[in-house]
């Protein structure tokens, strides 16, 4: 009898610690749950730009010219400056996603290729020929076509795979002249 009972009392300590182990390894599982779930809410690449529209007053013009654009692409993003030429007053600007990019003027409905659009206007004029940028492999860029400039401001459509996180800002140029740089990250 003192033998049964000594095999049930193990095998009752044995159960407990079965239990206890299992409870600190559901303990365990939820913590690193937890963790994953925190640490894959962190923002891609630290980036909190949203994807809300990047403007400055319309009234803020410029009276340098658009003389061009050129893209790279970087580890969390893709980017696209354009270049504007020496002149007064302050270079104002609007990026946002749009369903249809349309023509200045006319309103028309210009197609760009993506998933998502952007509309880029440029509070300065151009006399730049229309053109267009493909993409071909990139990222987030997919195509970037100037759609014409009315009225002291140029237009740009740019199509990206997604609507994503974007961010828009000006740079002052030793030579007087202004940048205007749109990034679009890779992801959220």
């Amino acid at each position: 009898m003192h033998t049964t009972l000594r095999r049930r009392l193990l095998a009752a300590a044995a159960v407990t610690t079965l239990a206890v182990s299992g409870a600190a390894f559901s303990a365990a599982t939820a913590s690193s749950a937890t963790t994953t779930a925190t640490t894959s809410a962190a923002p891609y690449c630290g980036i909190t730009w949203g994807s809300l529209p990047k403007a400055t007053s319309p009234a803020q013009l410029w009276s340098g010219r658009v003389e061009g654009h050129r893209s790279g692409q970087h580890s969390c993003y893709d980017r696209v400056v354009f270049d504007i030429g020496r002149g007064a007053g302050t270079l104002g600007y609007s990026v946002r996603y749009v369903s249809t990019v349309t023509s200045p003027g006319s309103g028309f409905p210009v197609a760009v290729t993506g998933g998502a659009r952007l509309q880029v206007t440029i509070n300065a004029p151009s006399m730049l020929a229309a053109r267009t940028t493909n993409y071909p492999g990139w990222r987030t860029f997919r195509q970037l076509r100037s759609v014409g400039s009315f009225e002291g401001y140029t237009d740009y459509g740019l199509g990206v795979r997604a609507r994503l996180p974007m961010r828009a800002s000006v740079i002052r140029d030793a030579d007087g002249g202004r940048r205007l740089v749109v990034d679009v990250a890779h992801a959220w």
